[in-house]
C-alpha cells in the first residue's frame, strides 16, 4: 500500500521563506526520512517550489489552456510530499503521526495523508492490453 504525506502550503512557503529555525527543521526531517529509508518504507520525498514558478493546465472541452502561477488559494496548494509504502493502513498512520512539524515545532499546521490507487483497484474497469501497458510501466523492486 502506498501513501502520500502531503505538506500543505503556507503564505511563507509560497513566498519561498523557510521557518526561523531551518537547521532544526531540516535535521528533524532528515532523521525522520532516514528512519523511513531504514525501514524500507520510503519511496520518494521532496519539497516543492512556490506556485509562482509553476503552472496549471485548464481543460475546457478539447482545449487546453496554460495558467501561470502564482495561485491565490494557499490552502489548496502543497509545499512538499513524502511517498511511503507500508503493509497496512495502520502502519502508514503510525509513520504519519511521527512526521516532523514542517513549519516549526509549536506552530499550528496540518499535513494530509492520501492512499494511492494501485493497478488492482482498476481491475474490472480496465482490462486486457490497456492494463498490461500500465503493468509494463511499473518499476521493478
Amino acid at each position: 500500500m502506498r501513501f502520500m504525506i502531503i505538506v500543505k502550503a503556507t503564505a511563507d512557503s509560497e513566498a519561498g521563506r523557510f521557518p526561523d529555525n531551518p537547521a532544526q527543521m531540516f535535521a528533524a526531517m532528515a532523521e525522520y526520512h532516514e528512519q523511513l529509508a531504514k525501514a524500507g518504507a520510503l519511496l520518494d520525498a521532496s519539497g516543492l517550489q512556490p506556485s509562482s514558478k509553476g503552472w496549471r493546465i485548464r481543460y475546457e472541452g478539447k482545449e487546453r489552456r496554460v495558467v501561470d502561477g502564482p495561485f491565490a488559494e494557499t490552502k489548496e496548494l502543497i509545499a512538499g510530499y513524502t511517498l511511503i509504502q507500508t503493509r497496512t493502513r495502520e502502519e502508514a498512520l503510525e509513520w504519519s503521526r511521527r512526521f516532523p512539524n514542517p513549519v516549526s515545532e509549536g506552530v499550528a499546521c496540518e499535513i494530509e495523508v492520501r492512499q494511492l490507487y494501485e493497478l488492482e483497484d482498476f481491475e474490472g474497469m480496465v482490462q486486457g492490453e490497456t492494463l498490461e501497458r500500465f503493468r509494463a510501466m511499473e518499476p521493478t523492486s
